[in-house]
């Protein structure tokens, strides 16, 4: 098996986000676009199999989630991440996202403190703030180019009456893997203090290897009572589109909670493909994945070495997992408004802005590198255009 991971799709007049949204967020069309995380790669072959088997059927009516594709995310986590869980802990939910706010809003009351440590992932800001919750800003700290958490800070602001933790591991935009001795850390001052974990993993299985992602709940089963963990095969296989995503939830009274809240939002199913293309991922699409990391792991090679070769005045923040290169800006003497728009009208390329990310996000932009290596040394050449004459 040989995928051709560089192969050029084009995805204009799709509605995709990435590709023909770029007017409406960039103000301009005629961007590289490098910005949303999804891949400009086709998922496994056995999950578009799978998909045209259900639509040459041609019945779409009622579908539930069968016993057999919660059997597939169950065989997954324990081949790739070494937990073995239950059938019964899985719910779902159309997103990641969307199993964020489910969470907030089934385990916390309105004005109730939710914590998260910036820079990170934008919804966890969102999410908190469109549920009427109190958001709660811990950030992490840069080091040597790495992010790391100052743990005596982290306690002392859960000790400020906070309810719930959103953590993100892989970490999003850093990329930093967190390791089992900082997970059992995060897990043991949350325990003490009575915080719920709700635990975004959705990058866990790009990991890079010698790093290996460990779920924060699989470390001990008491971690598993505070936690909600949020999967999903859209980053994996590049699946966004479906909307099939899942949360392992070992507690019983939390998930007693959760499909209450969902009852009352009138969510009970996920959809006929996302259905399919799930199990077809799980269960077919490991060596595609493996063959992936490696292709991955060449782009993130190519932009540290140009970077260091013609660009030494920004650094690279290498990822311990995913596809996600966050760069470091900050020494190019320019705002945040000037590096935009240096990218955006001298290097036509669109990236996202650090500043989405919250305290910390300054001065650094997230380039996506899921895409065929021309496609990302044409974005390079685009940034040094843009950047080089600073």
């Amino acid at each position: 098996m040989k995928i051709n991971f560089d192969e050029q799709i084009n995805r204009q007049n799709t509605s995709s986000v990435k590709w023909d949204a770029l007017k409406n967020v960039f103000g301009k069309e005629d961007l590289l676009p490098m910005w949303v995380a999804d891949m400009d790669f086709r998922p496994p072959s056995a999950v578009i199999d799978a998909l045209k088997e259900r639509l040459e059927h041609g019945m779409f009516g009622y579908t539930f989630v069968p016993d057999h594709a919660a059997a597939s995310i169950q065989e997954w986590v324990s081949k790739r991440h070494g937990w073995t869980i239950d059938t019964e802990w899985i719910m779902y939910s159309p997103g990641v996202v969307p199993a964020l706010g489910m969470a907030i809003q089934a385990l916390t009351e309105p004005g109730d403190r939710v914590l998260v440590q910036s820079p990170v992932y934008t919804p966890f800001f969102n999410m908190v703030k469109e549920n009427k919750r109190e958001l709660v800003n811990c950030p992490l700290v840069l080091e040597d180019e790495r992010y790391k958490i100052d743990f005596e800070a982290f306690e002392e602001t859960i000790k400020q009456d906070v309810k719930m933790f959103l953590l993100c591991n892989p970490h999003n935009p850093g990329g930093r893997v967190w390791t089992r001795e900082e997970l059992v850390k995060i897990a043991e001052i949350c325990k003490q203090h009575e915080v719920l974990i709700v635990s975004d993993e959705i990058h866990s299985d790009l990991v890079m290897p010698p790093h290996k992602h460990v779920p924060l709940a699989s470390i001990d089963p008491s971690y598993g009572d505070i936690s909600v963990t949020c999967i999903a095969p859209s980053k994996t296989f590049n699946l966004a589109g479906l909307q099939a995503s899942s949360m392992i939830i070992p507690n019983p009274h939390i998930r007693e909670k959760m499909a209450a809240l969902q009852k009352q939002q009138g969510f009970f199913t996920l959809n006929a493909f996302g259905i399919f293309g799930m199990e077809a991922a799980y269960r077919h699409g490991e060596d595609w994945l493996d063959e992936l990391l490696e292709y991955i792991s060449g782009n993130i090679a190519l932009v540290e070495q140009f970077i260091e070769k013609e660009m030494p005045e920004i650094k690279v923040m290498k990822p311990d997992g995913g596809y996600l290169i966050w760069i470091d800006c900050s020494r190019l003497g320019l705002s945040d408004e000037e590096i935009r728009d240096k990218l955006i009208n001298e290097g036509n390329l669109a990236l996202e802005p650090g500043t989405k990310y919250g305290l910390g996000g300054e001065e650094f932009v997230r380039m996506n590198i899921a895409c065929p290596r021309e496609m990302v040394q044409e974005g390079l050449d685009r940034m040094k255009k843009a950047l080089k004459s600073t």
